[in-house]
C-alpha cells in the first residue's frame, strides 16, 4: 500500500476516508532547529514525515501535513537555522487543528512527535483537547523515540540529553544520506554535560557545537533497523487506536463536559 497523504487528495475523497479506520488522522510534529554541524535543520520533520507515511502505508490511516515550526526555544538563537514558536502558540495551534478535525467529521487524532522540545506543550494541548471534545474526538500523543524501550535505549545510549547524536545521525544516514555532511561527522561529537546537574539548561549552556552525543559512531544499518522498528511499532499502535474506546461506558461520563474549564 501507498501512504494516504491528506494534502494530495481532493475533498470528496477525504470525505470518504472519515468513515474508514475509525475516523483517525495522524498529525506529524517535527521542528526546524539546528542539528549541529553535520545534520540539516529539518531533521526532526524529515524523520517524522517518513515514519508517519510508512505507518500510513501499513494501516491506511491518513497523514496530515507535518508541523515544521514548533517549540525549539531551548536551542536559543546561538546557531542559525532555528525557528521556534512559543509554547502558548504551539498549544493553540494544536487545539485549533483538533477543532477543525472534529468539526469536519473526524473521530480520532493521533499526534506523532519527533522533537523532545514539543513534549511539555503537546501534553498540555492533549489535556485540554480531550476535555474540550469529550465524547467527540479521541486524542493521543506518541513520540517516535519512545515507541518502545528498545527504541528509547538506542536513542539514549550515547547521551541522556541527546541531540544530533548517533541514533539521529544513523536515521538520517538511512533516510537522507545526501543531507548528512560526512566531512564534518568525525569532528561533531560533543559530551553530555547534564548528567550531574540539578537545574535545567538550554543547549547553548551545555553544548559547544549544538550536538550532544557521538554522531561519529552512526551507521546507515543502525538507522534502517531503528526506522523499521519505529514504523512497525507505530503501525501497531494505530491499529489498536482504530477501535479503542474509553474504558468506561458512556453512561458513566456523558455528563462530564467541563466546557467552561477549557
Amino acid at each position: 500500500m501507498n501512504p494516504v497523504i491528506l494534502e494530495n487528495l481532493a475533498s470528496p475523497d477525504i470525505a470518504k476516508l472519515r468513515e474508514e479506520n475509525g475516523g483517525m488522522l495522524i498529525l506529524p510534529m517535527g521542528a526546524t532547529e539546528q542539528h549541529g554541524p553535520h545534520l540539516p535543520v529539518g531533521m526532526d520533520t524529515l524523520l517524522v514525515e517518513k515514519v508517519c507515511q510508512a505507518a500510513s502505508a501499513k494501516t491506511g490511516v491518513p497523514v496530515m501535513s507535518a508541523l515544521r515550526f514548533t517549540v525549539s526555544q531551548g536551542h536559543t538563537p546561538k546557531w542559525p537555522g532555528t525557528f521556534s514558536l512559543c509554547h502558548g502558540t504551539f498549544i493553540s495551534t494544536l487545539r485549533e487543528l483538533a477543532g477543525w478535525a472534529e468539526a469536519t467529521g473526524w473521530k480520532r487524532l493521533m499526534l506523532v512527535n519527533s522533537h523532545f522540545g514539543n513534549d511539555a506543550a503537546a501534553r498540555v494541548a492533549v489535556d485540554q483537547i480531550r476535555l474540550e471534545y469529550l465524547g467527540k474526538l479521541q486524542i493521543g500523543l506518541k513520540h517516535v523515540f519512545q515507541l518502545d524501550d528498545e527504541i528509547w535505549s538506542a536513542y539514549t545510549d550515547d547521551a541522556d540529553d541527546l541531540h544530533a547524536n548517533r541514533a539521529e545521525t544513523s536515521l538520517m544516514l538511512h533516510l537522507y544520506p545526501e543531507l548528512v555532511m560526512m566531512d564534518r561527522l568525525s569532528t561533531s561529537d560533543d559530551a553530555d554535560r547534564t548528567r550531574d546537574t540539578v537545574f535545567s539548561y538550554p543547549v547553548a549552556q551545555t553544548s559547544l557545537n549544538g550536538v550532544t552525543g557521538k554522531p561519529s559512531d552512526a551507521t546507515a544499518r543502525e538507522g534502517a533497523e531503528l526506522f523499521e522498528r519505529m514504523t512497525d511499532r507505530l503501525s501497531e499502535i494505530l491499529e489498536i487506536g482504530k477501535k479503542e474506546t474509553p474504558p468506561l461506558d458512556e453512561a458513566e461520563w456523558k455528563n462530564s463536559m467541563p466546557e467552561r474549564l477549557v
